[in-house]
């Protein structure tokens, strides 16, 4: 199949036609450019459908929406010169041919019209540059002004203009050729490009908002190896600039020829092995920050490295990282906490010795999480000695099986003790006191520790021993 085969295969579909016959109404030349027809050449299937019309792009926008009838919805963004029509599941981005650049110090772009070439040119990557004409006369015919088509083959990611140039319009492009890297198997950076990154690193703190910044390194986490990315954005030193407590992870030190593993790329390891489970965003993160703590935990105590409550200190550090990445700070970042803090609770069970109050309180900790926090444990297993490995995953194995048992007999995950605050201060006549929290949390711990059951009849007995010691007696109903 040629070229133009494989293009009109692709889009002999009634919307492009449909578009380019509303294109020749308004006297426009029309184009798909971008990532649909990237995507046409990989064999993938893409929903970012743009549109360029080498004149007023909402024109033809209005123009198709009308053809679309009243099942399409339009909408017009006058001041970017953009609009977008919906119809069904279809996504349609129209704009102008411009000419756009950044000034060095403004996040806002200056916006001329221009020509077809002059809006190829801006573009990020030369793959991302090329251009299928909609106009009947010349529907299909490919424009490639930039040998998009020969890094395709190449497998080349590299900027239409010089690297500095392009870069310097818009800086995220740096941290998109990053994340093209590690989407796209086999696709690597040019190295003038990787060069021309590394010379404007600082710009994307400058002249980015961190909103744009980690919607890129979201999609970095979410792509089949994350490491790529990770290792591309370390090796660029745009890390340093967005991310210096994971830098800080980076290097192996020796005292007294004792040295500690990289922990840097220990945390590259893990993040891939949970990639090959999950898809889960904030389970891949989890893993990314896991180890985040180490390095102001680390000490050399009595001839060894130790990392003494770096999950912890983790924990704790993350507010202040989400808030500065521009993260939520909602529900998943107090998820992603759990999980840093609880990472090592199953490894320390193994060592200590699986007993059942153990694994009662591992399953109340963990509540819903339990599975996720397995996963991520079972992905902290990076050891390149086999036998230790199978010894590990034996071990977690065993710890799952007893997961499985006590909560099938004591159900104590999210559990709440079965006698509540309100029926401790009816039977014994209190207001909200520190007694009440006493016998509160001495009923849990009973039943955590195998003291008790995990029943009704067995808490009230247990509160009516715990009272008396405190010298508190039922009162008369």
């Amino acid at each position: 199949m040629t070229d133009k085969e494989l293009i009109l295969s692709k889009i002999d579909l009634p919307i492009f036609r449909l578009i380019g016959e509303a294109a020749d109404e308004v006297g426009v030349e029309t184009y798909v450019v971008g990532g649909y027809v990237r995507d046409i050449f990989l064999g993938r299937l893409s929903k970012d459908i743009d549109v360029v019309a080498v004149g007023r792009g909402i024109d033809l926008a209005r123009a198709v929406a009308r053809k679309l009838g009243r099942k399409a919805h339009l909408a017009v963004f006058a001041n970017f010169g953009t609009a977008q029509v919906k119809y069904g599941d279809i996504e349609l981005e129209f704009v102008g041919a411009r000419k756009e650049s950044y000034r060095h110090d403004s996040r806002k772009p200056i916006v001329e019209d221009g020509t077809l070439e002059d809006d190829l040119s801006r573009r990020d990557f030369t793959i991302n540059a090329m251009a299928v004409c909609l106009n009947p006369n010349r529907y299909g015919e490919l424009v490639d002004r930039f040998d998009g088509l020969c890094d395709l083959d190449d497998m080349l990611l590299c900027t239409p203009l010089d690297p500095d140039i392009t870069f310097s319009d818009d800086p995220l492009r740096m941290m998109r050729a990053i994340r093209f890297a590690s989407q796209l198997p086999g696709f690597t950076i040019l190295p003038r490009d990787m060069e021309a990154i590394c010379r404007n690193a600082h710009r994307i703190t400058e002249a980015v908002s961190a909103e744009r910044v980690i919607e890129e390194l979201n999609k970095i986490m979410m792509s089949p190896r994350p490491s790529i990315g990770l290792s591309l954005f370390e090796e660029t030193g745009l890390m340093e600039h967005v991310f210096p407590e994971l830098l800080a992870l980076k290097g192996a030190e020796t005292r007294d020829g004792i040295g500690h593993k990289d922990n840097l790329t220990h945390t590259y390891k893990v993040v891939d092995n949970l990639a090959r489970h999950s898809d889960n965003l904030w389970l891949r993160w989890a893993a990314l920050l896991h180890d985040i703590g180490k390095p102001r935990t680390k000490k050399f105590v009595a001839g060894q490295w130790t990392f003494h409550n770096h999950n912890f200190v983790g924990s704790k550090m993350l507010p202040a990282i989400f808030k500065r990445l521009r993260l939520p700070l909602d529900g998943k970042m107090r998820y992603v906490q759990k999980l840093v803090d609880l990472h090592m609770r199953p490894a320390a069970l193994v060592d200590g010795g699986v007993t059942d109050s153990a694994v009662r309180r591992m399953l109340f900790e963990a509540g819903d999480e339990i599975e996720d926090l397995m996963m991520l444990c079972e992905a902290d297993i990076t050891s390149k000695n086999p036998d230790k490995v199978r010894k590990y995953i034996d071990n977690y194995a065993l710890v799952r099986h007893k997961f499985r048992d006590i909560e099938e007999k004591d159900h104590v995950r999210n559990f709440q003790p079965p006698v509540s605050g309100e029926e401790i201060m009816q039977t014994f006549g209190l207001r909200p006191s520190r007694h009440v929290g006493t016998i509160k949390e001495a009923i849990k711990e009973a039943i955590l520790d195998g003291v008790i059951p995990n029943e009704y009849d067995a808490a009230r007995a247990f509160m009516l021993e715990k009272a008396a010691e405190l010298g508190l007696q039922p009162i008369k109903q």
